[in-house]
């Protein structure tokens, strides 16, 4: 029988090997450590990262990638920081089926998109990203989710829509590459940006403003690079950003009011903080106006204080909408 391979046994990975199996499908999860892969094959859960969730009897964890065998996809739900490191190292030992892309964030290091990292490592794979509005922890417990799975290719991205939607997992295709990675990469960074307003107290019509001021720059940016209106305004863009600024279980969003709140910084991966950096560089690059995602940058790299960044952005000039 087909499997399905997932990259990364952290809270997401984990989270899309569970779904996949939950009707008995094989589906392999590789963890980077054999221990860490022992560990949550034997107690049957990822207590570190997805605690509280017992993983199905035909879930498998393994650590060697030659262990994933002849799966139908590989899901890549790696950091996006990481994506790049470990396809150049190991890019040349995965199955030869179509990758997926399922981290949401931008290349620190040179401002790339997942699906332009997997396209330069693996130029001959075919290449889909998964994206949207879902959290790991209630993906994880069979609560119904819809995403976005996008591919150039409309054959492909037909049969991994089928093959990897579930009867709790809804998969919505496009074609819009381009518009789904930056919706959902983009949204991040405007998550942090509500969670500062949130932890310094300063209302929720102020979070509002923020999240439509964030989603008009996010647009502009993606049309910009070549995305379309419309994928911004479904799951992948406008979805993604009223679930990533609404809710602490939203990393981003928690680290956002932490630092507003003056508290230390929660731990796991925040994909809006390198995502910051790169999408001012990109909007730089494309002459897009990105005054959210500056004053986020700004103030993770210490160059504002969060009240010299909500001033700045007070005091732009007024315009019409």
């Amino acid at each position: 029988m087909s499997t399905i391979a997932v990259i990364g046994a952290g809270a997401f990975g984990t989270a899309l090997a569970q779904v996949e199996s939950a009707e008995g499908a094989g589906v392999r999860l590789w963890a980077r450590d054999a221990a860490t892969a022992a560990a949550i094959g034997s107690a049957r859960e990822n207590r570190a990262r997805l605690p509280g969730v017992r993983l199905n009897d035909s879930l498998e964890v393994v650590a060697d990638l030659g262990a994933l065998g002849d799966p139908e996809a590989v899901l890549l739900a790696l950091p996006a920081q990481v994506t790049g490191d470990f396809l150049a190292e190991h890019g040349h030992r995965l199955p030869p089926c179509p990758v997926v892309a399922c981290a949401k964030g931008l290349s620190g290091r040179d401002f790339c998109r997942q699906s332009e990292i997997v396209a330069r490592a693996l130029p001959d794979r075919p290449c889909a990203v998964l994206t949207g509005p879902g959290f790991a922890a209630e993906i994880a417990r069979g609560l119904p989710t819809a995403l976005t799975i996008a591919c150039a290719d409309v054959a492909t991205g037909r049969a991994l829509q089928a093959r990897l939607s579930t009867r709790r997992l809804r998969l919505y295709l496009t074609e819009d590459v381009i518009g789904a990675e930056l919706g959902g990469a983009l949204k991040n960074v405007i998550a942090l940006a509500c969670g500062m307003v949130e932890g310094r107290g300063l209302g929720q019509s102020a979070r509002a403003a923020l999240m439509t001021r964030g989603y008009a720059e996010m647009s502009r940016l993606a049309d910009a690079m070549g995305g379309r209106p419309e994928t911004l305004g479904g799951l992948s863009g406008l979805g993604d950003l009223s679930l990533t600024c609404n809710s602490t279980l939203s990393r981003n969003f928690a680290t956002g009011r932490a630092l507003g709140a003056g508290e230390p910084r929660p731990g796991g991966t925040v994909e809006g903080v390198a995502t910051a950096q790169a999408a001012c560089a990109l909007g730089h690059r494309h002459g897009v106006e990105m005054p959210i995602a500056q004053a986020v940058a700004a103030v993770l790299d210490g160059t504002l204080t969060l009240g010299e960044a909500i001033e700045g952005l007070l005091t732009r000039p007024l315009k019409e909408e």
